[in-house]
């Protein structure tokens, strides 16, 4: 991974550089932001650079026989920690390290959730156990195979259970020479304050639209207004641009769902009430979770549009057509109340209370708050 290949970040990666090149490498630095910002290729590209033997132009050759192994995330100096699932205590982050390289080979711009769906079809949550501090310790406590650094990668360190922060702590507080520690964090509040105390904080902003629609360029056949619109909506993260992209016949079916139910609700038509919580219980529960998390989005947007504060809006060309009439009925006195509706139907179908009952009285309570 180069520099280069990274869209965007250029403050970013001129501080990384410089650390390199002015022999100023700090012991731990913690590159955070928001997912989809570009976190995890900085955080390999600057090892990469820092072990490169013929570095020019401000980025690691890409030819070296450091950088061929680099490329391939197969460098013996080159350490990972992420998230994992495990059924067995003695499962540790390097039984999944194949499936790790091909995920970051296709793309190094991945959520938790989709990394857990690689490596496993159960619910579990994703965490670093304690027996990764075990081999992490023993991994520094060797010497470099080939590099001048070695260099411990760190996924999502706050996913890190207590007693494997506590260990890394005290590498952190007394580090072993020429060894590097990458956080890449998304959630950095979570982290200890001890830890955050004791890295280099470097913050990865949202990517630039201009940067969002060379990278979308690159990746997806559109029209220039169509990367313009995706790359305002995803709000700088290259993650949230690729969802809407994929999912947007579904975005659509839901935008229709939820026009629908403000439309008959407003009308107080019983009957189109009725056929929508029929609508909506043919759905499947796990799309039925999907579209109420879609309509609280679309009434925080409303309420924005309301409000005329445009800036902040996120919305696709035919989401804003329908709030032009619709947002006048999302205010301050009814948004709360809207939203707390929402949020109470997703909790009886994560109850398994019967659908098409949450939706009909969803639909009733909808009557007096949009005529509030």
């Amino acid at each position: 991974m180069q520099f280069k290949d990274i869209y965007g970040q250029e403050p970013v990666k001129q501080t990384l550089r410089k650390s390199v090149d002015e022999g100023r490498v700090p012991h731990a630095v913690m590159l955070s932001g928001a997912p989809g910002t570009g976190k995890l290729a900085l955080a390999i590209a600057y090892a990469q650079y820092l072990n490169c033997e013929n570095r020019q132009g401000g980025d690691a050759c890409g030819v070296c026989p450091s950088c061929v192994k680099f490329n391939k995330l197969i460098h013996p100096d080159l350490h990972f920690v992420f998230p994992i699932t495990r059924s067995n205590p003695s499962v540790v982050c390097d039984n999944y390290l194949s499936e790790w390289r091909e995920m970051v080979n296709l793309s190094p711009y991945f959520t938790l959730d989709q990394w857990l769906q690689k490596i496993s079809s159960d619910n579990k949550q994703g965490m670093i156990y304690e027996n990764e501090s075990d081999v992490i310790l023993h991994k520094l406590g060797q010497k470099s195979f080939e590099a001048d650094y070695k260099t411990m990668i760190i996924w999502l360190p706050e996913k890190m259970n207590v007693v494997c922060a506590n260990k890394i702590l005290k590498v952190l507080e007394e580090p072993m020479g020429k060894t590097l520690f990458v956080l890449v964090s998304e959630s950095q509040e979570q982290l200890l304050a001890t830890i955050v105390s004791r890295v280099q904080r470097i913050f990865v902003p949202p990517l630039a639209d201009e940067d969002m629609v060379a990278a979308l360029k690159a990746r997806y056949e559109m029209s220039a207004a169509e990367y313009a619109e995706v790359a305002h909506i995803a709000n700088g993260s290259l993650i949230a641009a690729e969802d809407i992209i994929k999912t947007s016949d579904e975005k659509r079916e839901y935008f229709d769902l939820f026009a629908e139910a403000m439309r008959a609700s407003y009308s107080r038509n019983a009957k189109r009430m009725k056929d929508w919580s029929e609508a909506m219980n043919r759905l499947g529960r796990k799309r039925q979770l999907s579209f109420l998390a879609y309509a609280q989005r679309m009434i925080r947007e409303n309420f924005i549009y309301n409000i005329k504060n445009k800036d902040l809006n996120y919305m696709t060309k035919f989401e804003e057509d329908f709030s032009v009439r619709f947002s006048p009925f999302v205010k301050e006195s009814n948004v709360f109340g809207l939203l707390s509706e929402l949020e109470c139907a997703e909790r009886h179908i994560e109850q398994n209370v019967q659908a098409k009952l949450v939706f009909f009285d969803l639909a009733l309570k909808m009557i007096m708050l949009l005529k509030q």
